[in-house]
Protein backbone atom coordinates (compact mmCIF):
# COMPACT_ATOMS: atom_id res chain seq x y z
CA UNK A 1 0.00 0.00 0.00
CA UNK A 2 3.00 2.32 0.36
CA UNK A 3 6.38 2.64 -1.30
CA UNK A 4 9.19 4.26 0.66
CA UNK A 5 10.74 7.15 -1.27
CA UNK A 6 13.33 8.20 1.32
CA UNK A 7 16.58 6.82 2.64
CA UNK A 8 15.78 8.28 6.08
CA UNK A 9 17.79 6.32 8.61
CA UNK A 10 16.26 4.06 11.26
CA UNK A 11 12.58 4.18 10.24
CA UNK A 12 11.29 0.79 11.37
CA UNK A 13 8.10 -1.25 11.58
CA UNK A 14 7.00 -1.49 15.22
CA UNK A 15 4.00 -2.68 17.20
CA UNK A 16 3.47 -2.75 20.99
CA UNK A 17 6.49 -5.01 21.48
CA UNK A 18 7.65 -8.55 21.98
CA UNK A 19 6.62 -9.65 25.46
CA UNK A 20 7.57 -12.83 27.31
CA UNK A 21 10.99 -13.51 25.81
CA UNK A 22 13.37 -11.63 28.11
CA UNK A 23 14.26 -14.91 29.82
CA UNK A 24 15.59 -16.16 26.49
CA UNK A 25 17.71 -13.08 25.89
CA UNK A 26 15.28 -11.41 23.47
CA UNK A 27 14.51 -7.76 24.16
CA UNK A 28 11.05 -6.21 23.96
CA UNK A 29 11.55 -3.92 20.93
CA UNK A 30 8.27 -2.21 19.98
CA UNK A 31 7.32 1.42 19.62
CA UNK A 32 9.30 3.86 21.73
CA UNK A 33 6.10 5.91 22.16
CA UNK A 34 3.47 3.25 22.79
CA UNK A 35 0.79 5.85 23.48
CA UNK A 36 1.22 7.40 20.03
CA UNK A 37 0.97 3.98 18.40
CA UNK A 38 -2.14 3.10 20.42
CA UNK A 39 -3.90 6.33 19.51
CA UNK A 40 -3.12 5.94 15.81
CA UNK A 41 -4.56 2.44 15.80
CA UNK A 42 -7.67 3.63 17.64
CA UNK A 43 -8.26 6.39 15.11
CA UNK A 44 -8.12 3.91 12.23
CA UNK A 45 -10.14 1.14 13.82
CA UNK A 46 -7.11 -1.17 13.87
CA UNK A 47 -6.41 -3.94 16.34
CA UNK A 48 -4.52 -2.70 19.40
CA UNK A 49 -1.40 -4.64 18.38
CA UNK A 50 -1.37 -3.52 14.73
CA UNK A 51 2.04 -2.43 13.46
CA UNK A 52 2.97 1.01 12.19
CA UNK A 53 6.10 2.84 11.07
CA UNK A 54 8.25 4.66 13.63
CA UNK A 55 10.11 7.57 12.04
CA UNK A 56 12.98 9.23 13.95
CA UNK A 57 14.77 10.97 11.04
CA UNK A 58 13.30 13.52 8.65
CA UNK A 59 12.20 14.27 5.98
CA UNK A 60 10.44 10.97 5.26
CA UNK A 61 8.44 10.39 2.08
CA UNK A 62 6.14 7.59 0.93
CA UNK A 63 3.92 7.04 -2.10
CA UNK A 64 0.58 5.32 -1.65
CA UNK A 65 0.11 2.44 -4.08
CA UNK A 66 -3.62 2.09 -3.33
CA UNK A 67 -6.41 4.01 -1.61
CA UNK A 68 -6.02 3.75 2.16
CA UNK A 69 -6.76 5.78 5.29
CA UNK A 70 -3.78 6.77 7.43
CA UNK A 71 -2.94 8.67 10.61
CA UNK A 72 0.08 10.57 11.91
CA UNK A 73 0.75 10.62 15.64
CA UNK A 74 3.69 11.23 17.96
CA UNK A 75 5.93 14.20 17.18
CA UNK A 76 4.15 17.23 15.69
CA UNK A 77 5.62 17.19 12.20
CA UNK A 78 5.08 19.53 9.30
CA UNK A 79 3.49 17.07 6.85
CA UNK A 80 1.79 17.31 3.46
CA UNK A 81 -0.22 14.90 1.35
CA UNK A 82 0.71 16.16 -2.10
CA UNK A 83 0.04 19.89 -1.53
CA UNK A 84 -2.46 19.39 1.28
CA UNK A 85 -1.35 20.02 4.90
CA UNK A 86 -1.72 17.06 7.25
CA UNK A 87 -2.49 17.76 10.90
CA UNK A 88 -0.82 15.75 13.66
CA UNK A 89 -3.03 13.29 15.55
CA UNK A 90 -5.40 13.22 12.59
CA UNK A 91 -6.67 10.79 9.96
CA UNK A 92 -6.88 11.34 6.22
CA UNK A 93 -7.76 9.33 3.13
CA UNK A 94 -4.91 8.83 0.67
CA UNK A 95 -5.51 7.95 -2.97
CA UNK A 96 -3.36 5.82 -5.21
CA UNK A 97 -0.16 7.69 -6.22
CA UNK A 98 -0.55 10.35 -3.51
CA UNK A 99 2.78 11.30 -1.92
CA UNK A 100 3.07 11.95 1.82
CA UNK A 101 6.01 14.08 2.95
CA UNK A 102 6.75 14.23 6.68
CA UNK A 103 9.02 17.13 7.59
CA UNK A 104 11.08 18.02 10.64
CA UNK A 105 9.00 18.05 13.86
CA UNK A 106 8.17 21.32 15.55
CA UNK A 107 8.05 19.40 18.84
CA UNK A 108 8.98 15.85 19.73
CA UNK A 109 11.42 13.40 18.18
CA UNK A 110 9.48 10.46 16.70
CA UNK A 111 6.51 10.38 14.35
CA UNK A 112 4.28 7.36 13.74
CA UNK A 113 2.66 6.61 10.40
CA UNK A 114 -0.29 4.24 10.87
CA UNK A 115 -2.16 2.62 8.01
CA UNK A 116 -5.71 1.32 8.02
CA UNK A 117 -5.41 -2.40 8.78
CA UNK A 118 -1.83 -2.16 10.08
CA UNK A 119 1.45 -2.88 8.31
CA UNK A 120 1.65 -6.46 7.07
CA UNK A 121 4.96 -8.08 7.99
CA UNK A 122 5.56 -11.58 9.41
CA UNK A 123 4.86 -12.19 13.09
CA UNK A 124 8.10 -13.35 14.75
CA UNK A 125 7.97 -14.51 18.38
CA UNK A 126 4.54 -13.00 18.78
CA UNK A 127 5.31 -9.55 17.38
CA UNK A 128 5.79 -7.63 14.12
CA UNK A 129 8.34 -5.32 15.74
CA UNK A 130 11.79 -4.86 14.25
CA UNK A 131 14.60 -6.23 16.44
CA UNK A 132 17.61 -4.36 15.09
CA UNK A 133 20.20 -6.10 17.26
CA UNK A 134 18.99 -9.57 16.27
CA UNK A 135 18.10 -8.53 12.70
CA UNK A 136 14.66 -10.12 12.73
CA UNK A 137 11.03 -9.00 12.77
CA UNK A 138 9.65 -5.97 11.00
CA UNK A 139 10.59 -5.64 7.33
CA UNK A 140 13.46 -8.10 6.81
CA UNK A 141 14.82 -7.30 10.27
CA UNK A 142 16.20 -3.92 9.23
CA UNK A 143 15.35 -0.22 8.92
CA UNK A 144 13.28 0.76 5.89
CA UNK A 145 15.06 1.79 2.72
CA UNK A 146 14.16 3.64 -0.44
CA UNK A 147 12.17 1.32 -2.70
CA UNK A 148 10.68 -0.86 0.06
CA UNK A 149 7.00 -1.64 -0.51
CA UNK A 150 4.74 -2.41 2.45
CA UNK A 151 1.23 -3.87 2.37
CA UNK A 152 -1.54 -3.61 4.94
CA UNK A 153 -2.61 -6.64 6.92
CA UNK A 154 -6.40 -6.26 6.95
CA UNK A 155 -7.87 -3.63 4.65
CA UNK A 156 -11.52 -2.87 5.33
CA UNK A 157 -13.97 -2.47 2.43
CA UNK A 158 -14.60 1.12 1.38
CA UNK A 159 -17.85 2.86 2.30
CA UNK A 160 -20.28 3.55 -0.58
CA UNK A 161 -19.06 7.14 -0.71
CA UNK A 162 -15.51 5.93 -1.16
CA UNK A 163 -14.47 7.44 2.17
CA UNK A 164 -13.65 5.59 5.37
CA UNK A 165 -15.82 6.65 8.32
CA UNK A 166 -12.75 7.55 10.37
CA UNK A 167 -10.99 9.68 7.74
CA UNK A 168 -11.00 13.38 8.63
CA UNK A 169 -11.13 12.78 12.37
CA UNK A 170 -8.55 13.57 15.04
CA UNK A 171 -7.84 13.99 18.74
CA UNK A 172 -5.75 16.12 21.08
CA UNK A 173 -2.28 14.83 21.88
CA UNK A 174 -1.50 13.11 25.20
CA UNK A 175 0.89 15.93 26.09
CA UNK A 176 -2.17 18.23 26.22
CA UNK A 177 -4.29 15.78 28.21
CA UNK A 178 -2.12 13.70 30.53
CA UNK A 179 -1.06 15.75 33.51
CA UNK A 180 1.87 15.09 35.79
CA UNK A 181 1.98 15.30 39.57
CA UNK A 182 2.10 18.78 41.08
CA UNK A 183 5.35 17.65 42.69
CA UNK A 184 7.01 17.49 39.25
CA UNK A 185 9.16 20.59 38.69
CA UNK A 186 8.20 22.92 35.88
CA UNK A 187 10.24 22.25 32.75
CA UNK A 188 11.87 24.74 30.43
CA UNK A 189 11.02 24.51 26.69
CA UNK A 190 14.01 22.24 25.97
CA UNK A 191 13.48 19.95 28.98
CA UNK A 192 11.54 16.73 29.40
CA UNK A 193 10.60 15.86 32.98
CA UNK A 194 10.06 12.17 33.74
CA UNK A 195 9.14 10.53 37.03
CA UNK A 196 11.64 8.09 38.48
CA UNK A 197 11.63 5.45 41.21
CA UNK A 198 14.87 4.88 43.14
CA UNK A 199 16.38 1.52 42.14
CA UNK A 200 18.41 -1.19 43.87
CA UNK A 201 21.78 0.59 44.08
CA UNK A 202 20.36 4.06 44.75
CA UNK A 203 21.66 4.19 48.33
CA UNK A 204 25.12 3.10 47.16
CA UNK A 205 25.80 6.57 45.71
CA UNK A 206 27.29 9.51 47.52
CA UNK A 207 24.85 12.02 48.98
CA UNK A 208 26.15 14.77 46.67
CA UNK A 209 25.59 12.53 43.63
CA UNK A 210 22.06 11.65 44.69
CA UNK A 211 21.26 15.31 45.20
CA UNK A 212 22.70 16.17 41.75
CA UNK A 213 20.75 13.31 40.16
CA UNK A 214 17.46 14.98 41.10
CA UNK A 215 18.53 18.63 40.91
CA UNK A 216 20.43 18.86 37.62
CA UNK A 217 19.33 18.63 33.99
CA UNK A 218 20.85 15.84 31.90
CA UNK A 219 21.67 16.34 28.23
CA UNK A 220 20.69 13.65 25.71
CA UNK A 221 23.92 12.98 23.81
CA UNK A 222 24.30 12.07 20.11
CA UNK A 223 25.27 8.54 21.20
CA UNK A 224 21.61 7.91 22.08
CA UNK A 225 19.28 5.63 20.11
CA UNK A 226 16.56 3.01 20.57
CA UNK A 227 18.94 0.98 22.72
CA UNK A 228 19.31 3.72 25.28
CA UNK A 229 19.75 7.41 26.01
CA UNK A 230 23.29 8.24 27.04
CA UNK A 231 23.23 11.35 29.20
CA UNK A 232 25.84 13.92 30.12
CA UNK A 233 25.90 15.93 33.33
CA UNK A 234 27.43 15.73 36.81
CA UNK A 235 29.51 12.62 37.52
CA UNK A 236 27.62 10.18 39.76
CA UNK A 237 30.03 8.61 42.22
CA UNK A 238 29.36 5.53 44.39
CA UNK A 239 30.33 5.47 48.05
CA UNK A 240 32.72 2.65 47.21
CA UNK A 241 33.56 0.71 44.02
CA UNK A 242 30.62 -1.39 42.81
CA UNK A 243 31.20 -4.75 41.14
CA UNK A 244 28.11 -6.62 40.01
CA UNK A 245 27.20 -9.68 38.02
CA UNK A 246 24.95 -9.24 35.00
CA UNK A 247 21.30 -9.20 35.96
CA UNK A 248 17.93 -8.58 34.31
CA UNK A 249 16.98 -5.08 33.18
CA UNK A 250 13.92 -3.61 31.46
CA UNK A 251 13.19 -0.42 29.48
CA UNK A 252 13.33 2.62 31.76
CA UNK A 253 16.12 1.38 34.02
CA UNK A 254 18.80 4.03 34.61
CA UNK A 255 22.24 2.45 34.87
CA UNK A 256 25.49 4.16 35.80
CA UNK A 257 28.68 2.88 34.08
CA UNK A 258 32.16 3.63 35.47
CA UNK A 259 32.16 7.01 33.70
CA UNK A 260 29.45 8.18 36.12
CA UNK A 261 27.22 9.33 33.23
CA UNK A 262 23.78 7.65 33.30
CA UNK A 263 22.27 5.49 30.55
CA UNK A 264 18.49 5.05 30.33
CA UNK A 265 17.70 1.66 28.84
CA UNK A 266 15.03 1.79 26.12
CA UNK A 267 13.02 -0.53 23.85
CA UNK A 268 15.94 -2.18 22.05
CA UNK A 269 18.03 -2.61 25.19
CA UNK A 270 19.53 -6.00 25.87
CA UNK A 271 17.67 -7.87 28.63
CA UNK A 272 20.63 -8.04 31.03
CA UNK A 273 23.48 -5.83 32.18
CA UNK A 274 26.03 -5.45 34.94
CA UNK A 275 26.03 -1.73 35.65
CA UNK A 276 24.47 -0.53 38.94
CA UNK A 277 20.95 0.88 38.79
CA UNK A 278 20.24 4.25 40.39
CA UNK A 279 16.63 4.63 39.24
CA UNK A 280 13.88 3.59 36.86
CA UNK A 281 11.71 5.84 34.70
CA UNK A 282 8.12 4.79 35.37
CA UNK A 283 6.24 3.01 32.56
CA UNK A 284 3.68 5.84 32.34
CA UNK A 285 6.40 8.34 31.34
CA UNK A 286 8.34 6.27 28.79
CA UNK A 287 6.33 7.87 25.97
CA UNK A 288 7.48 11.31 27.16
CA UNK A 289 11.06 10.08 27.18
CA UNK A 290 10.67 8.72 23.65
CA UNK A 291 9.92 12.24 22.38
CA UNK A 292 13.06 13.84 23.89
CA UNK A 293 15.36 15.05 21.12
CA UNK A 294 19.09 14.60 20.83
CA UNK A 295 20.67 17.64 22.47
CA UNK A 296 17.64 18.37 24.66
CA UNK A 297 17.64 17.99 28.44
CA UNK A 298 15.96 15.56 30.81
CA UNK A 299 15.14 16.12 34.45
CA UNK A 300 14.22 13.42 36.93
CA UNK A 301 11.37 13.85 39.42
CA UNK A 302 11.27 11.47 42.38
CA UNK A 303 8.02 9.56 42.74
CA UNK A 304 6.54 6.66 44.68
CA UNK A 305 5.29 3.23 43.69
CA UNK A 306 1.71 4.28 44.41
CA UNK A 307 2.06 7.40 42.26
CA UNK A 308 3.59 5.31 39.47
CA UNK A 309 0.55 3.02 39.47
CA UNK A 310 -1.81 6.00 39.48
CA UNK A 311 0.06 7.48 36.52
CA UNK A 312 -0.30 4.24 34.58
CA UNK A 313 -4.02 4.21 35.37
CA UNK A 314 -4.26 7.72 33.96
CA UNK A 315 -2.68 6.65 30.67
CA UNK A 316 -5.14 3.76 30.46
CA UNK A 317 -8.01 6.17 31.20
CA UNK A 318 -6.84 8.47 28.40
CA UNK A 319 -6.71 5.64 25.85
CA UNK A 320 -10.09 4.24 26.92
CA UNK A 321 -11.66 7.71 26.76
CA UNK A 322 -10.40 8.10 23.20
CA UNK A 323 -11.76 4.65 22.38
CA UNK A 324 -15.21 5.82 23.49
CA UNK A 325 -14.97 9.09 21.54
CA UNK A 326 -13.87 7.32 18.36
CA UNK A 327 -16.73 4.85 18.81
CA UNK A 328 -19.22 7.70 19.12
CA UNK A 329 -17.81 9.34 15.99
CA UNK A 330 -18.22 6.17 13.97
CA UNK A 331 -21.74 5.49 15.22
CA UNK A 332 -22.98 9.04 14.56
CA UNK A 333 -25.49 9.32 11.66
CA UNK A 334 -23.92 10.41 8.37
CA UNK A 335 -25.62 13.02 6.19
Amino acid sequence: MIEVLSNAALATVQDQGREGYLRYGVGTSGAMDRVALSVGNLLLGNDDDAAGIEIPMFPFRVRFTADVAFALTGADCVARLNDRPVLPWWTLMARKDDVLTIGVPTTGARCYLLLEGGVDVPVVLGSRSTQLRGEFGGHEGRPLQKGDVLQVAQLQPAAPSGEREYAGFGVTSPSCTLRQSTAVPEASPDETVVRVLPAAEYESYQDASIEAFWRESWKVTPQSDRYGYRLSGPVLSPRQPLEMRSHGIVPGVIQVPPSGQPIIQLRDAQPSGGYPKIGTVIEADLWRLAQARIGSKIRFAKTTYREALDALDEVEWYVNKLRQLVGLHRSAPRP
